[in-house]
């Protein structure tokens, strides 16, 4: 149960923490403030936010969750996550940096148009809805235990209506200055709280042993265990997998997915721009093994024990319920607090990008463009605003599954994260390739993606790989169906989309469409 020196910290922390995000956002006057934090932040100040808005809550309760219920070869993400921001530090940010660009996809217009430009940005848009909702869900977990801890029985759903008001009040005033800036304080909050949480599992009596843990198979680092290409496709932590669906999903999401290119953007030089992208990835790798290791010493603590012997329906819910029941009083709510603040201040950001890709991507070329700067910026309010009514109602869609929310969020962006990676590198590598082709090859992408995640699995018995729309549990436990990998997503998706436009581009021999559209910024 919380104290009341828990509530207290609880209440101090959440009033400090919005008065510093409102101090450090200063004063908005015209969109490159609100969305760009007017190209002055320092580049580790923008490097910690990076790996706080991808890691946030899903980390911080979905990563223990996975090393509570397997081993911890979740980390080898990690290494493709890091190689995939150097080629992205390499070939994409010089390109973004020169135009003095404001979004991701305004390279896709320049190189093939208007139309591909919003295409880009409307998919995106669907994207982090989506990724966003679970986002939004696993922020709603902690609360609810902590509710539940309090006496109060609430659900999902209106935990979920608090935080996105909460959160989009926040962001309608701060901008991305202030975002970056709670999430530098945050990273530093939560992460420092799972070093703690390392101190106090290391030397509490344990019901398990890391001989024990060792002979279930806990710590291994590394998955060299497939058979056949088959089985290989199906593994998503085999180590060729995961490392190279780390690197192409790292490319997609910090090469095109707005989120992340827009902290980018905020920094000083192309230089700092770099440095903030590469030494990303290291912190990431470092703290995905903190949390693994989190869920590793769960696992020891309580003996390995099923979650419904733990009174738990859901893995997530695990770190919460250790915070809230065996952490110190006054601490126990300084990390519930800090858990909860950097997920608001991840998605107050998202709220940031999708206002910001709405009107420069699609209002600015599609609609009327306001007149002054400050239409402008009180247009961009607005559609803050809109936005979080809408993704209140997307993380409602995920209250009823049981996925580890960590892996439920990284599955969700499979769907276009490698289309928008094939449309750039097809810009990049083709010059023959037109704005049609670009914009077909990326629309039967996304279609041949929903089709591949949905109906396409790999049965060990029969040897085959059977497509069926969304089969039964039971028919694919008959038949021994298995989906393709996750992280495979991405790899499939651009590799399928710098295809067919390339072979698109091939029936005009001798053009060049380029020409008119440089492929370099």
């Amino acid at each position: 149960m919380l104290t009341p020196l828990d509530y207290v910290v609880l209440a101090l922390y959440a009033v400090g923490i919005v008065a510093f995000g409102l101090k450090a956002g200063g004063r908005q006057t015209t969109t490159q403030d609100y969305f760009l934090g007017g190209r002055d932040l320092p580049w580790w100040a923008v490097c910690f936010s990076v790996v706080a808005t991808e890691t946030s809550t899903l980390t911080v309760i979905g990563v223990p969750a996975v090393a509570y219920a397997g081993p911890l070869t979740f980390l080898q993400l990690t290494v493709g996550y890091l190689i995939g921001r150097v080629i992205v530090a390499t070939v994409f940010l010089p390109r973004y940096v020169r135009g003095e660009m404001q979004t991701a996809y305004a390279f896709l217009g320049s190189r093939f148009g208007d139309r591909m430009r919003g295409m880009a940005s409307v998919t995106f848009l669907l994207t982090r809805l989506l990724a966003d909702g679970v986002r939004l869900f696993a922020t709603a977990i902690p609360i609810q235990v902590v509710a539940r801890a309090a006496g109060f029985e609430v659900g999902y759903p209106a935990v979920i209506l608090t935080i996105g008001i909460v959160t989009a009040a926040y962001t309608y005033v701060g901008g991305l200055k202030a975002v970056v800036w709670m999430d530098v304080v945050q990273m530093g909050i939560y992460v420092g709280g799972a070093l703690v949480a390392v101190g106090l599992l290391l030397g509490s009596p344990a019901a398990g042993s890391f001989a024990a843990a060792t002979e279930a198979g806990k710590l291994q680092l590394l998955d060299l265990d497939w058979s056949g290409w088959g089985m290989l496709l199906t593994s998503p932590y085999a180590l060729p997998v995961a490392v190279l669906g780390g690197a192409v999903f790292s490319m997609a999401s910090h090469g095109t997915d707005q989120l992340i290119v827009q902290r980018i953007l905020a920094t000083r030089s192309l230089t700092d721009a770099k440095k903030a992208m590469v030494w990303s990835g290291i912190f990431v790798m470092l703290q995905f093994a903190l949390f693994l290791g989190v869920g590793l010493l769960l696992w020891i603590h309580y003996g390995g024990a099923p979650l419904a012997d733990l009174g738990l329906t859901r893995g997530d819910e695990l770190f919460p319920m250790y915070i809230l029941e065996e952490m110190p009083p006054g601490l126990r709510g300084l990390l519930l607090a800090g858990i909860v603040a950097a997920a608001m201040s991840t998605l107050s950001s998202s709220l940031n990008a999708l206002a910001g890709s709405t009107l420069m991507d699609l209002l600015e070329r599609f609609g009327t463009t306001p007149r002054t700067p400050a239409q402008a910026l009180s247009l961009s309010r607005v559609l803050t605003l809109v936005w979080a009514g809408v993704f209140v109602g997307f993380a409602m869609l995920f209250t009823g599954l049981d996925n580890p929310v960590v892996e439920l969020g990284l599955g969700i962006a499979g769907f276009t994260y490698g289309g928008l990676l094939g449309a750039f590198l097809l810009g990049l590598l083709s010059r023959r390739a037109t704005e049609a082709d670009a914009m077909t090859a990326f629309g039967v992408t996304i279609v041949a993606m929903v089709l591949l995640i949905f109906g396409l699995w790999w049965s060990a018995e029969i040897g085959a790989w059977v497509v069926d729309w969304r089969p039964t549990a039971e028919a694919r436990e008959a038949l021994g169906l298995r989906a393709v990998a996750w992280p495979l997503y991405p790899v499939i998706g651009s590799a399928l989309t710098i295809v067919l436009g390339m072979g698109l581009g091939l029936r005009r021999p001798g053009a060049d469409p380029a020409g008119q559209r440089q492929t370099s910024l």
